[in-house]
């Protein structure tokens, strides 16, 4: 028996313009005029994104609002596992595709919400607020004086409009835009065409003498010593000496400056004068605190009453005179009052 021959598809080859390639895919294209879902090649031709994550991410953008997108929503409609649906929408969730957005209900009830980005750098552009057109005026109709009663006669053909009145009278009144309630968005990430701002300068010292100039540029050039990536040139090294004579005045120890340096540098290391530069700036310790700084501050003295032995009972009490206890005072009290 034969096999059967697919003529459309034939037709369909013989239709395309151009030769055709000899291997690979080949594309026959027709237009979609329902029923269909515009999905950028930034999502089709993802280059970390798995082959899961890209299918679901079409499939969720296919959906109407509203539709639940859960794991165990999905998991019921598609025939792999929860496990690999969760790690595709991680996936998704980590290159921004998708995104949960907690929000209170009026009720006071926190739910979250699942929303689908079908473009995430496009979140980041700043976005201007369009407000709607002014309504042409008018101006007002002018009364025409009556004309003059004449004899009846034909009826003279209209003269044809121009075409602005045409294009007036043919096209509906368009519903104007609504203004937008909410405010302008506003990236919080500065795009990339963004001024940016100054580096701050370098560190300079109170008083650039000749031996710690001298030891801030063995320093800067005992630094390969220790790592290789941080060469640097005699350039390099005659802009960073001051800075280091910086760190020096405030009673840093070489050791502790080398080690700040060139602790932890990328992998990638192009310029390691940069890197030296900036660290030298931002890292930079405050002065060591004076011998009067350290000092703890003086306690307040508290007076104390001292111990009093009453005359009469010989009782020891606080007083800041001697005399007698509050008992003997009551005591001789009625004594008093009576003579």
């Amino acid at each position: 028996m034969d096999t059967p021959q697919n003529t459309a598809l034939t037709r369909a080859l013989t239709e395309l313009p151009g030769p055709l390639p000899a291997r690979g895919v080949i594309h026959i294209v027709f237009p979609h005029t329902d029923r269909f879902t515009v999905v950028g090649n930034h999502l089709a031709q993802h280059p970390t994104l798995s082959t899961v994550a890209v299918g679901l991410a079409v499939r969720i953008q296919s959906l109407p609002q509203g539709t639940e997108i859960g794991i165990k929503a999905l998991a019921a409609r598609f025939p792999e596992g929860e496990k690999l649906i969760a790690a595709a929408l991680r996936e998704l969730e980590a290159h921004g595709y998708l995104r949960r957005a907690r929000s209170r209900l009026p009720s006071g009830r926190i739910v979250t919400r699942t929303v689908f980005c079908n473009q995430p750098t496009a979140l980041l552009r700043p976005r201007v607020a369009v407000l709607p057109p002014a309504p042409p005026q008018t101006p007002p109709p002018t009364q025409d004086p009556a004309p003059e009663p004449s004899a009846p006669e034909a009826a003279a053909p209209q003269a044809p409009a121009p075409p602005d009145v045409q294009q007036e009278q043919q096209a509906p009144d368009a519903p104007a835009p609504a203004p937008e309630d909410h405010a302008p968005f506003v990236a919080l990430v500065p795009p990339p065409t963004a001024p940016r701002q100054p580096p701050p300068p370098l560190p300079q010292p109170r008083d650039l003498t000749a031996e710690l100039h001298r030891a801030a540029t063995a320093l800067l050039s005992d630094l390969r010593r220790h790592a290789p990536q941080f060469t640097l040139s005699e350039n390099d090294i005659r802009q960073l000496a001051p800075a280091v004579v910086a760190w020096l005045e405030r009673d840093t120890h070489p050791d502790t400056i080398r080690h700040a340096l060139t602790n932890d540098p990328p992998k990638l290391l192009r310029h390691p004068a940069k890197l030296l530069k900036h660290r030298l700036t931002v890292l930079l310790p405050p002065p060591l605190p004076g011998a009067d700084d350290l000092t703890a501050p003086a306690r307040p003295r508290i007076a104390v009453t001292p111990f009093q032995t009453c005359d009469g009972c010989e009782r020891a009490f606080r007083a800041p005179t001697p005399g007698h206890c509050r008992d003997c005072r009551n005591a001789h009290a009625p004594a008093q009052a009576a003579a």
